[in-house]
């Protein structure tokens, strides 16, 4: 048995429903999911509910955005099972507000460049709880501007240094944000270590104890880049999970479910985790 522990959906930055993703992780083979939307706890109930129809275990989680404190470099943190999700929220809501501000001020940059209402760009946004760059590329594609999501038309748009769209968001610190998913009684998992550099990070964290595991198996992890992050969890006792960052076509490159997934053996060791921490806090 296996699943995909690592999607998005249009609650966040997926272009994908809820359905639509518990549907196609069924044809590929999942017999267990999560959906981690960045920064919303929204998708938790309703995936379960429908998760029953097709047969499919969910495993509550989030994906949470925050920042090295060292060097000020984006961080994902990933949140499974926390028994208390409202604790949470508060942090959920303050990060879907920043994400709104700053899309709110990339769409009114926008329209300086490009014929189209703020009409045309919320319906792509619509469903999602804050307003991301895919959903302003998105409506570029309809007015014929670009054809991809991701090319040279949004890193001319997004570039940090230059790109008269982008908007810097002040993320939490990674060690607020994993501080608050074990309030929650949650498990916290560093994202894609390579994705963002954070490999001296991965080493402080690890170092001061704050993790639980680490995403080892990820589309975008190089190969021996997955041999040294298993042998630090393996010489740590940390779990190992696995997962696409599946986000449909608003994806940089090609990342069906399931191309990368946790075993039901890694599957096992992270209920087990769990289960100790909540003997712990008796």
């Amino acid at each position: 048995m296996k699943g995909d522990l690592h999607c998005h959906t249009r609650l966040s930055d997926g272009s994908e429903g809820i359905e639509e993703v518990i549907a196609r992780a069924k044809r590929a083979g999942m017999d267990f999911l999560s959906i981690t939307d960045h920064d919303t706890v929204a998708s938790m109930s309703r995936s379960k509910v429908l998760a029953q129809r097709y047969g499919i275990q969910i495993i509550p989680g989030v994906e949470f955005s925050c920042k090295d404190p060292a060097n000020g470099r984006k961080v994902h943190v990933l949140c499974y099972l926390p028994e208390k999700p409202d604790r949470l929220e508060g942090l959920c809501v303050r990060m879907c507000e920043a994400r709104k501000k700053a899309g709110k001020e990339m769409f009114r940059r926008v329209l300086r460049y490009f014929p189209m209402t703020a009409e045309d760009l919320l319906r792509f946004s619509s469903h999602s709880t804050s307003i991301y760059k895919q959903h302003i590329m998105h409506a570029l594609m309809c007015y014929g501007y670009t054809t991809h999501i991701f090319g040279g038309l949004f890193h001319e748009l997004f570039n940090a240094q230059t790109g008269p769209l982008y908007i810097k968001i002040d993320y939490p610190d990674v060690d607020d944000v994993i501080d608050l998913i074990h309030q929650s009684q949650g498990i916290a998992v560093l994202a894609h270590p390579y994705e963002y550099d954070s490999i001296d990070l991965l080493h402080r964290l690890i170092a001061e104890k704050k993790l639980d595991g680490i995403e080892v198996f990820h589309s975008r992890c190089p190969e021996e880049g997955e041999a040294a992050l298993r042998q630090l969890a393996q010489e740590n006792n940390l779990i190992m999970t696995g997962g696409s960052d599946f986000h449909g076509f608003y994806a940089s490159r090609p990342s069906p479910i399931g191309n990368r997934y946790t075993s039901q053996e890694a599957l096992d060791a992270l209920f087990r985790l769990k289960e100790q921490k909540r003997n712990d806090g008796k």
